[in-house]
């Protein structure tokens, strides 16, 4: 090649296929940037709903944990006025019995009906029949609670991570409207965030 057909192939300016156009960067910038804060959406969505699952199973742990005290309880005052019953009958039947006996049978039958009694309510201590069935309603409560939650968090997830395989393919295809797309199922993702946190919505039949 001669040196001016050299000279002259420096000076021609470069094909434009050379350059990508200015549009088309912008895009992948701008894909980049919305596909990272969807994956941070979808980081605080699986939190939302790790948590809870642990707390559903936390609550449903010390709920039924709570009325097996309960179920004690129970069991022990039946078993106390029953006994109860049986001295008085005893007294009852024992004509003969000397008044030391009498006294001794009608002290055990009163220890007996005020320790059943004790087991129904137990404020000082929270143990009583009343408040343990208080408290495994509220363990019950927060358990359905984070039962609701789940699914919500669930579906967010489902949501925004099919949100970020159209934003990626929309970069390889350079497609807008799949990045539209991909915006709407985000967004709707973070609706279904904000409802598992806040007021989640029930998406599932409950038993």
């Amino acid at each position: 090649m001669e040196a001016t057909d050299i000279a002259e192939h420096i000076h021609e300016p470069h094909h434009p296929e050379h350059h990508p156009a200015p549009g088309h960067d912008g895009f992948r910038k701008f894909a980049g940037i919305y596909l990272g804060i969807v994956a941070m959406l979808l980081a605080i969505a699986s939190l939302g709903g790790g948590a809870a699952t642990k707390e559903m199973l936390s609550a449903n742990i010390h709920a039924s944990d709570t009325y097996a005290q309960y179920q004690a309880k129970y069991l022990r005052q039946v078993d106390l006025q029953n006994a109860a019953e049986i001295l008085e009958a005893i007294a009852g039947l024992s004509g003969s019995a000397s008044g030391v006996d009498r006294t001794k049978l009608t002290a055990l039958v009163q220890h007996y009906r005020d320790t059943a009694a004790l087991y129904e309510s137990e404020p000082a201590t929270g143990n009583g029949k009343r408040e343990l069935l208080a408290k495994a309603k509220i363990w019950e409560g927060r358990r359905d609670y984070a039962a609701r939650q789940d699914p919500n968090f669930e579906l967010a997830e489902a949501l925004l991570q099919i949100a970020i395989v159209l934003g990626s393919v929309s970069i390889v295809a350079e497609s807008r409207w799949l990045i539209g797309l991909s915006a709407i199922l985000a967004s709707c993702g973070v609706v279904m965030t904000v409802c598992g946190f806040l007021f989640p919505i029930t998406l599932s039949a409950q038993g």
